[in-house]
């Protein structure tokens, strides 16, 4: 996953609390409103409605979902929460998309930020953004940054199919659905690190080479990224089980328990591999020093055998006139079988050393 991990806030400096500015990548070239006005009899769905059917949907006493897509677009934001009632800073840390997943309640309303994950479909990567969700009386909205996709394409579906009890339920429920479809679909990311990881286990016990110590650091920083992400929101979703605002019924809490219970597994699992990384990294650097000792081991068997040879042809290589065995007819046969059985001696001893 190639990203940002810094924002540049720079452009904020100095500016009044409240102040419009987006903060990030602008992943869509313009806002999108999907509508959805619903109760457990009918389900009206608008792709592309305007501010205004948004608004006036609240009059019809059903639950009303507005999804965005696109929350880069500072005059419509300013539209949406004047509309709806959103506090200037509300809408700020919309803008700003570097935020910690976090719960704030405005009394009216709650304020829910957390990170979505989504395999990229042209990259194949993960890709992230962050989704805003503000939790009404009776409506729900969600912005997202607008990325390759989303994984409330299921909601949608259920929504119009009427499948399951969500058209029964009020708006806390469907806000705990979109909570519910965010983190259900870290354990797909989650199991595709997994298969990284393993692969990358059996590639450390076989052959490791630079590019597996690259890939265990890509996957180390994948791994602080997703605990940046997902470890806050356990803080979250617990504040919203305690139900200290009337937004939140009593019939949601024991599916927020349930979302409570996935968080926790979610956040195991990031620091299980998490673990298992740093235990590679430590297995390469000591399978690399092996191999390296490995090495100096067979070179300095070699160089051992070798000593005695060169002393022997240095012996004889001295250029004195009187030397008994150069006038020998056996002398030069006889220092082959000196030096030959030198370095088949020593290389029977190390055998038996279990040196080599």
């Amino acid at each position: 996953m190639s990203r940002h991990t810094l924002k540049k806030r720079s452009r904020k400096a100095g500016l009044p609390p409240g102040s419009l500015v987006h903060i990030g990548e602008r992943k869509t070239a313009a806002m999108r409103i999907d509508l959805f006005d619903y109760d457990e009899q009918h389900c009206e769905n608008i792709q592309g409605a305007t501010i205004e059917q948004c608004r006036a949907a609240l009059d019809h006493g059903g639950v009303v979902w507005v999804d965005i897509e696109g929350g880069h677009d500072i005059p419509a934001l300013e539209q949406i929460g004047s509309q709806f009632g959103l506090h200037p800073l509300v809408l700020e840390d919309i803008l700003n998309t570097d935020q910690r997943p976090k719960l704030e309640d405005y009394g009216d309303y709650l304020y829910i930020v957390l990170r979505m994950l989504t395999n990229g479909h042209a990259s194949g990567e993960i890709a992230s953004e962050q989704v805003s969700i503000i939790l009404g009386p009776n409506f729900v909205l969600s912005i997202q940054e607008g990325a390759e996709g989303d994984v409330f394409e299921p909601l949608r579906n259920r929504l119009r199919a009427a499948k399951g009890q969500i058209r029964k339920q009020g708006a806390d429920f469907l806000a705990y659905a979109l909570l519910d479809a965010v983190i259900d679909n870290y354990f797909i990311i989650l199991e595709k690190l997994g298969e990284h990881i393993e692969a990358l286990e059996e590639n450390l016990i076989g052959n490791p080479g630079p590019e597996t110590l690259q890939h265990i650091h890509h996957l180390k920083r994948e791994m602080i990224y997703l605990r940046k992400s997902v470890w806050p929101l356990r803080e979250v979703v617990a504040a919203m089980q305690r139900r200290d605002t009337t937004l939140i019924q009593a019939g949601t809490e024991y599916y927020l328990r349930d979302v409570y219970d996935h968080t926790v597994q979610v956040i195991d699992t990031i620091e299980t591999f998490r673990d298992m990384l740093s235990g590679m990294l430590d297995i390469y650097l000591s399978s690399v020093s092996n191999r390296m000792n490995a090495v100096m081991k067979v070179l300095t068997v070699i160089a051992t055998i070798f000593m005695p040879l060169t002393w022997i042809a240095g012996i004889y290589g001295m250029n004195f006139k009187h030397m008994p065995e150069l006038d020998w007819e056996w002398g030069y046969p006889a220092a082959w079988l000196v030096m030959l059985g030198t370095a088949l001696g020593m290389v029977a001893y190390f055998k038996m050393k279990k040196w080599w």
